[in-house]
C-alpha cells in the first residue's frame, strides 16, 4: 500500500516535469543537435544531463521508483554550493560563469519541500537491510 499522499505524489511529479522541460529546453537541443566534437568534461556533463533528464521523465509515471535520483541532485547541488561556490562568495571571489551557475543550482532549494521525508526515512532508514549474502539452512530436527 502507498503511504504517500495523491498530494505529494503530484509535487514529485511537478519537480519532476520542471526538470523534462528545463532540461529539454536548455540542454538537450545542443545534445542531439551538436555541430562539433565535444570535449571530455563537456561530453560527461552533456551525457550526465541526458540520463538525468530521461530519469526525470521516468519519474513522472513512478515518482517515488525515481526519488533516489533527486536525492542524488539535492545532495550533489547542495555540496557543490557548499564546498565549492560559498568559500569563494565569501572571499569575493566568485567569477561571472561561477556565479552563473551557483545561481542556476540554487533550484535545488525547491527539492527538500517536494521530497515525502517520511517516506524516504519509513523506506530507505526504517526498513531492514537487504542481505548480504544467501542465509545458511538450518539443520533439520531428526
Amino acid at each position: 500500500m502507498n503511504d504517500v499522499s495523491i498530494f505529494r505524489l503530484n509535487l514529485l511529479r511537478a519537480m519532476y516535469l520542471l526538470v523534462v522541460v528545463g532540461l529539454g529546453l536548455m540542454v538537450l537541443p545542443g545534445v542531439f543537435t551538436k555541430s562539433q566534437s565535444w570535449g571530455l568534461q563537456q561530453g560527461v556533463i552533456n551525457c550526465m544531463l541526458m540520463a538525468f533528464w530521461l530519469l526525470c521523465a521516468v519519474g513522472l509515471r513512478y515518482p517515488l521508483h525515481m526519488l533516489p535520483i533527486l536525492l542524488w541532485e539535492l545532495v550533489w547541488k547542495s555540496a557543490w554550493l557548499a564546498i565549492v561556490a560559498l568559500p569563494k562568495y565569501v572571499a569575493g571571489t566568485m567569477d561571472p560563469p561561477m556565479m552563473a551557475n551557483a545561481i542556476e543550482i540554487l533550484a535545488v532549494v525547491l527539492i527538500p519541500f517536494v521530497i515525502p521525508w517520511g517516506y524516504v526515512g519509513a523506506h530507505y532508514f526504517g526498513k531492514r537491510a537487504d542481505p548480504w549474502r544467501t542465509p545458511a539452512r538450518k539443520a533439520s530436527a531428526a
